[in-house]
């Protein structure tokens, strides 16, 4: 690495330079990966072709089940990017790399709509993807010292922004894509933005702090005694998380096919099933204000400091109703399927977006801080890795809830609102034990040296 480099914070009291490249990156990555996984159902579903030519289309079941396969593989893979930028190339270098990787990804989809470009296009994306999410995240942290560490809350809430900022118009304008121009462009668009992001990335360079690899340092500190118990207490805390992603991302299977089945009408304009998706990052543009500037520090003053782990604690009781709500919709679905009537409305999944939203800010927000501050100098990527890791284990227990559901002659074991109920019932299990778990963790924060 080039001596010229920036190779830790230097004290100040200011923003990062290098923050702005790290939030217009992170804005124009999350376009093209929520671009395209908006429409991955859709299009699985309905523009899949054979290798012939022909419309080869997936039943909805399968759809599901390789949706949340794919997101299995996206954020498992965040480990092996985490372990490379630890040991051997750093995080600038990792995410250099695997952004080419993943833009390759995006073209495969965009000039292959077979099950084989699908297949290629998807394996990209997810090793480039999700190599890239630990190293951009622990990035963030790595630009901050000691003297601006305060800032560093308000800064991952940014870094939270610039996310669903590029969701949000990428979610309502790739179905449109879809819908009107075909596969081709709708994929090739998000791999366009992804090229775009890499090059921002790029030329931010000479502005980010640049924290070297580990090398044999990464080793000794992640074996030691020390190391391996902080790994230990995270895991748990994550396999806790893991069930709220188990429920969230359905949002991009389940919800999509529900909201098939319902009045999308608002305002006089007919939305598409999969353009639903861009309520949950308008949500948070709008919510996470209210939350940083207003919720939090009025419940810090006048009920209780609202630690992290507290936050992921209300995360989770709050998502119960999110899909009790999910449940009680698809029964009336089921109830007019079977006696006939209007379809109800797309504004009572919009209420379950809300609710699910509110989750998502308490929950992952402040997972993505907590395991940057509880992760030792040298394992930052890895510790991020493992907590993105939690949501490759929630969508291998929804793929796998989907797998085991489907009896041999297709029938369902859960169907239509029991379906639903039983991720309820998992969530609310999983909230009541986690408050073990609030009460003996104890957390310790570590912060980059500066110069």
């Amino acid at each position: 690495m080039s001596n010229k480099y920036l190779t830790a914070p230097v004290p100040s009291k200011s923003w990062p330079k290098g923050i702005l490249y790290i939030i217009g990156n992170e804005a124009a990555e999350r376009f093209s990966f929520y671009g395209m996984k908006t429409i991955l159902a859709v299009f699985m579903t309905q523009y899949l072709l054979s290798s012939s030519g022909e419309i080869d289309p997936m039943s909805e079941s399968d759809a599901s089940f390789w949706v949340h396969v794919f997101n299995w593989g996206v954020y498992l893979t965040p480990l092996l990017g985490g372990l490379v930028a630890d040991i051997f190339l750093g995080k600038y270098r990792t995410i250099i790399l695997l952004s080419i990787v993943y833009c390759l990804g995006h073209f495969a989809l965009a000039l292959d709509e077979t099950r084989l470009g699908l297949s290629i296009g998807l394996s990209l994306i997810a090793v480039g993807a999700g190599g890239i999410k630990p190293c951009v995240s622990a990035h963030v942290g790595d630009q901050f010292g000691k003297t601006n560490a305060g800032l560093l809350n308000r800064a991952f809430s940014w870094f939270y922004l610039a996310i669903n900022l590029g969701a949000a118009i990428s979610t309502i304008l790739t179905p449109v894509l879809l819908d009107k121009y075909g596969p081709w462009l709708a994929f090739g668009i998000p791999g366009v933005l992804m090229s775009i992001a890499t090059f921002v990335f790029w030329m931010g360079r000479w502005k980010f702090i640049h924290i070297p690899p580990g090398g044999k340092k990464w080793v000794k500190e992640t074996f030691s005694k020390e190391g391996r118990m902080i790994l230990g207490k995270l895991s748990i805390v994550f396999l806790f998380v893991a069930m709220f992603w188990a429920l969230f991302d359905q949002t991009g299977s389940t919800w999509v096919f529900q909201a098939r089945e319902m009045d999308r009408t608002i305002f006089g304009v007919e939305l598409l099933e999969s353009q639903i998706q861009a309520v949950n990052p308008i949500l948070i543009l709008t919510l996470i204000p209210i939350f940083y500037y207003g919720i939090y520090p009025w419940m810090n003053k006048y009920v209780f400091e609202m630690t992290p782990m507290r936050r992921i604690a209300i995360g989770f009781f709050v998502a119960i109703p999110a899909f009790a709500l999910t449940a009680i919709t698809q029964d009336t679905i089921d109830q007019i399927a079977i006696s006939g009537g209007p379809a109800p409305s797309i504004g009572w999944q919009m209420l379950s977006y809300l609710i699910i939203t509110i989750a998502e800010i308490l929950i992952s927000i402040t997972c993505l801080e907590f395991a940057y501050t509880q992760a030792p100098k040298t394992m930052k990527s890895i510790v991020m890795g493992f907590y993105l890791a939690s949501v490759s284990v929630g969508n291998a227990v929804t793929a796998g809830v989907i797998y085991f559901n489907e009896n041999a002659d297709g029938t369902l074991k859960l169907e239509g609102a029991d379906f639903f109920w039983f991720f309820t019932l998992l969530i609310a299990v999983t909230a009541i034990l986690f408050l073990l778990v609030l009460k003996f963790y104890i957390p310790k924060t570590y912060i980059q040296d500066e110069e």
